[in-house]
């Protein structure tokens, strides 16, 4: 019994701790300063945990198929998500670098990640990423999973391709 008493003190005195450490504004919160390794840990963990239990819907068009891999491309676009991301050929906006966390490089994540949990992602967003919502921004989901068909390729997507697929998008030169 004394054992589970000690056991129990200590679990207590560490939640005071931590809450006094997160409550009492010692955690800093700027973008300017990494976040401690436990922290980071917790907050990779707990988004990956959730990705995967929330993301079950099946993708309703072949992922595969190149005319929604070429739409996907030009949605990708169209939203904005070379801004963070780069694209390829497409250097990132100057603005992302000072996100925290890093926005990832897709090409380098994608083949990690179900079509489902990509979708999952980029309709819902992520808290404290600064990952939107995108189906809160206007995209449908149509659109959103045709950007999955393109980020599934995108590891193999050439610079002339994703400006090829895109064109069209851009307005015209009179």
């Amino acid at each position: 019994m004394r054992v589970l008493a000690v056991i129990g003190a200590l679990a207590l005195i560490v939640a005071i701790a931590m809450g006094a450490y997160f409550f009492g504004g010692f955690y800093s919160v700027a973008a300017t300063q990494d976040e401690p390794a436990f922290v980071k840990s917790i907050l990779e963990r707990t988004r990956m945990a959730s990705v995967a239990r929330h993301a079950t819907v099946a993708p309703p068009i072949n992922v595969a198929d190149d005319a929604n891999v070429r739409a996907g491309a030009r949605a990708f676009q169209s939203l904005g998500c070379f801004n963070c991301h780069g694209a390829p050929g497409v250097e990132w906006a100057k603005f992302s670098e000072g996100m925290k966390p890093d926005p990832p490089d897709l090409k380098d994540v994608v083949g990690e990640r179900t079509p489902q949990q990509l979708f999952w992602v980029i309709k819902n967003g992520i808290n404290m990423t600064g990952m939107p919502s995108f189906a809160k921004a206007g995209a449908s989901d149509d659109d959103l999973w045709k950007v999955v068909a393109y980020l599934k390729k995108l590891p193999n997507v050439s610079e002339a391709d994703f400006k090829s697929w895109t064109a069209a998008d851009r307005p015209a030169t009179p």
